[in-house]
């Protein structure tokens, strides 16, 4: 990797969800691939981010099963669109239009923008990512077997929301007993 901008670099090593990895850094809190880079800025921005999240295609998150050509083009037509606004919970609007590759197995999400803050940067870069792992969720189609990240990310919505029908993580749904 090229070693970020000290700023940047700086932001990245001191977040919490962010490490360090061969040529890039990751972010931690995702179940998705992902690769941050970041390098120099024209003028006064601290730099130019990087970012790719590796998605499966709907036919490889689905598990045991060959999703129909129709319904796979559907679906990555969708993703499409929605990522159309990934950019709204950044704070720069300073950004190329995001990029969504797929091939048979996997979709790459790169998304690229420049920074006029380090900090701010790797927050973008933060909620990028999440926007992007929140998009494919919706995505989700019911009624498939999934593998893989989608299973991981089904599994922890499901734990999510009996945690909160529970409310204080006993197992009991609270309540009067009868």
């Amino acid at each position: 990797m090229t070693d970020p901008p000290d700023p940047i670099e700086r932001e990245l090593e001191s977040h919490d969800a962010f490490a360090r990895g061969d040529d890039c850094f990751d972010l931690t809190t995702t179940v998705f691939e992902t690769t941050v880079t970041a390098d120099d800025a024209e003028g006064k921005r601290d730099g130019r981010f990087h970012v790719t999240v590796f998605l499966p295609t709907l036919d490889a998150a689905v598990a045991d099963e060959v999703v129909a050509t129709p319904v796979e083009d559907g679906w990555f037509e969708t993703l499409e669109r929605r990522l159309a606004d990934v950019f709204t919970v950044a704070h720069t609007d300073t950004h190329d239009d995001p990029v969504v590759e797929r091939d048979d197995r996997e979709v790459r999400v790169v998304l690229e923008y420049t920074a006029w803050d380090a900090g701010e940067g790797v927050d973008d870069a933060k909620a990028l990512i999440e926007f992007v792992e929140g998009t494919f969720a919706q995505g989700i189609i019911p009624g498939y077997e999934y593998r893989g990240e989608a299973a991981t990310l089904l599994e922890n919505a499901q734990n999510r929301g009996q945690q909160a029908a529970d409310g204080d993580g006993d197992g009991n749904s609270g309540g009067m007993p009868l």
